[in-house]
């Protein structure tokens, strides 16, 4: 496999393209899409060929919520390890929380990060810079960041932002768009005390409980309705936040939100059987919850489907409840999740596409990518829809080696992955040389994303129309 981007031709794929899913010949040159059916001259110019006979293409995977660690505590995670877990799960894009040790607070972390990664990361990144009790003057300068994360509770020390005079003034003063983990703390905290602080993995839903999501986001749209200002919420997990959230989009409000595996494939039924791998935060909720965020995601009320990987050793999950901490890893498993669900009906390919490709590109103004089109960067994922594949925690590529779906078998799986035109991953291979780029953002003079970035209706929309 070449580090270099050459020309390449991709043959004999049935491409998810934006207009029809169907098969066609793909031409790339200099990291881009340089055309559809290019046509027989092809083959001559080509300095590669792929044979993807047999196979799907899609847009590669923009994944704009992961926690990859680095630095801190990279015995869980770093850069490195966290992208080839990336790619090997068919995502080329991945931006990254603040909460790191020390947190990216200020512009001179995010830049270091930013470098660091030019250096470790085979797939394309951002960083997210995080809203902290005294750095508003830091939020306003910043510029080479999808935007600002703001913990509204389920946070420590100066990452925990829920003093009503510094959240007015974030979003009164920092042009950047703002995103959020919805909890309020003094409901979660109040919970806790209530049951003693808990004993068992179950008790994690019943601290961090539909009431302490829902007071959050109540909160968080009046905020967006008065200052008028871009926000998305992370990792819903309740049918009422669904709710809230559409009848703020209905109102006009610039409000967006996204949905992740484990919220969309557990529930409060499965701590038996995964004990604290099934603790997160926002903690899962009900069945009732899971399906509502299917409808959500259908009806366009969520935008995306992303990961919130947030890999834990087994040792440090192994600890008693509350000891245990919050979070499990999901990149490399979450479009072979999601290839399942189509092949059980609960969605099409051209709707995944939808969510994990499309749907994170127009939250955050990404340019050039989430798209299998001409001028489109050569991010690119072939899947083997009929193939089978078992997911098990001594194969995982994330530094923590373990999943939540350990032994579960799937229905599709990822064949090769390609970042800028090169091959990163091709069948359990990995090409170490290549690297990813920044991720560049399009805003508009009042520094929103710009809903150009992706124009015409999303895939899921399109195809929704196309069949009635």
């Amino acid at each position: 496999m070449s580090s270099t981007a050459r020309t390449t031709l991709i043959r004999g794929a049935v491409c998810v393209l934006p207009e029809a899913t169907r098969p066609a010949d793909v031409l790339l040159q200099d990291g881009r899409i340089a055309a559809i059916d290019p046509g027989p001259a092809a083959a001559a110019v080509a300095e590669d060929l792929i044979d993807a006979a047999g196979l799907h293409l899609l847009p590669g995977i923009v994944d704009t919520h992961v926690h990859f660690r680095e630095p801190g505590a990279v015995h869980k995670e770093d850069l490195h390890s966290g992208s080839r877990a990336a790619a090997a799960g068919g995502v080329t894009t991945i931006m990254d929380m603040p909460n790191v040790t020390p947190p990216t607070t200020t512009i001179a972390r995010l830049h270091n990060r930013l470098d660091l990664a030019a250096h470790r990361s085979c797939v394309n990144f951002g960083f997210y810079i995080g809203a902290s009790t005294d750095n508003l003057d830091e939020l306003r300068a910043a510029r080479r960041t999808p935007g600002v994360k703001i913990f509204v509770g389920s946070s420590t020390g100066t990452l925990l932002v829920d003093d009503q005079d510094q959240l007015e003034a974030i979003f009164a003063r920092v042009p950047l768009p703002l995103c959020g983990h919805l909890e309020d703390e003094t409901t979660v905290r109040a919970n806790a005390e209530r049951i003693g602080g808990g004993s068992v993995p179950a008790d994690h839903s019943r601290i961090r409980d539909e009431a302490a999501a829902v007071r959050a986001v109540e909160r968080i749209i009046d905020l967006v309705r008065r200052h008028d200002h871009p926000f998305h919420v992370l990792h819903v997990s309740t049918a009422a936040e669904c709710r809230l959230i559409a009848a703020a989009r209905a109102e006009g409000l610039p409000i967006t939100g996204e949905a992740c595996p484990h919220h969309l494939l557990l529930d409060e039924s499965d701590y038996e059987r995964l004990g604290s791998r099934a603790q997160v935060n926002p903690a899962i909720k009900t069945a009732a919850d899971r399906a509502a965020l299917w409808d959500a995601l259908r009806e366009g009320t969520l935008d995306a489907v992303v990961t919130d990987h947030a890999p834990h050793s087994l040792q440090e999950k192994a600890r008693p409840y509350p000891q245990s901490p919050s979070g499990l890893p999901c990149i490399e498993n979450s479009l072979m999740l999601m290839l399942e669900e189509a092949a059980a009906g609960r969605c099409t390919l051209e709707q995944i596409v939808a969510w994990m490709c499309e749907g994170p590109c127009r939250v955050w103004g990404i340019p050039g990518k989430g798209r299998l089109a001409e001028g489109f960067d050569a991010d690119l994922v072939l899947v083997d829809l009929d193939a089978v594949h078992e997911v098990r925690d001594e194969l995982q590529h994330t530094r923590c080696r373990w999943s939540p779906w350990h032994g579960a078998r799937l229905r599709g799986s990822v064949v090769r992955t390609l970042v800028g035109g090169r091959t990163v991953y091709d069948r359990g291979r990995f090409d170490d040389s290549v690297r990813g780029t920044e991720v560049r953002f399009q805003r508009d003079a009042a520094g929103r994303p710009d809903p150009e970035v992706l124009p015409g209706l999303p895939l899921a929309a399109r195809a929704l129309a196309a069949a009635d």
